[in-house]
Parts: C-alpha cells; sequence; structure tokens
C-alpha cells in the first residue's frame, strides 16, 4: 500500500512509523488509524465485482465435506453477503447456509 500524502501540505513524501505517519517535507505527524483504508473488492471467476445482495451462480461441481453431497454447476444463490477469510462469501444454497470462495462463482 502507498504511502498517504499529508493533511497538512498534499505531498507524497510521508514516513511510516509504528504507530503514525509522519511528513518529511512539513514534519507534520498523524495517527495511522485516520489513515483512509482501502475498500475490499471482491472479483467472481470473471473478474466481474461482487456487492452484498448480488445473485450468483456456481460455475462448476463443488462437493460438500466428505463428498457425499455435491453442489451442481448452475445452481444459484440469491442476496450474497460478503465476508473477511478465504470463503469471501455466505448463502444459503437450497436452504442450507454454505461458505464459498468467489473462484467458484459469477454474477448473475
Amino acid at each position: 500500500m502507498p504511502n498517504p500524502a499529508c493533511p497538512a501540505c498534499s505531498l507524497e513524501e510521508t514516513l511510516s512509523h509504528v504507530d503514525h505517519w509522519e511528513c518529511g517535507i512539513c514534519g507534520h505527524e498523524w495517527p495511522k488509524e485516520d489513515a483512509p483504508e482501502a475498500a475490499r473488492v471482491v472479483k467472481d471467476a470473471h473478474g466481474t465485482p461482487l456487492t452484498a445482495g448480488d445473485t450468483i451462480a456456481l460455475i462448476k461441481d463443488l462437493k460438500l465435506g466428505s463428498g457425499a453431497q455435491v453442489l451442481k454447476a448452475g445452481t444459484k444463490a440469491k442476496n450474497i453477503r460478503l465476508v473477511d477469510g478465504d470463503h469471501e462469501i455466505d448463502c444459503k444454497i437450497e436452504g442450507m447456509p454454505i461458505a464459498l470462495k468467489a473462484c467458484f462463482v459469477k454474477k448473475v
């Protein structure tokens, strides 16, 4: 992540410290929690950005658990939620709560 611009002089010559930023030009210091964080973007298998509430479809068959159950390609899930972690999508498919990776779905 690039260092943020100084809020006092708007130059980008900032130094990163453990708990704060410091401008190398004017000497202004500000805490790191004030720095804007980049919004997380979750993309489907085709690179389309996903948002909460979207409808998605599986692009391949997925085995659940020990492989006794299989979700078929083309199965749709409505009103998804985006969460942190390696499985970015929480949804319900056929009444069953499922966590999915975005690389196995496409936006409908």
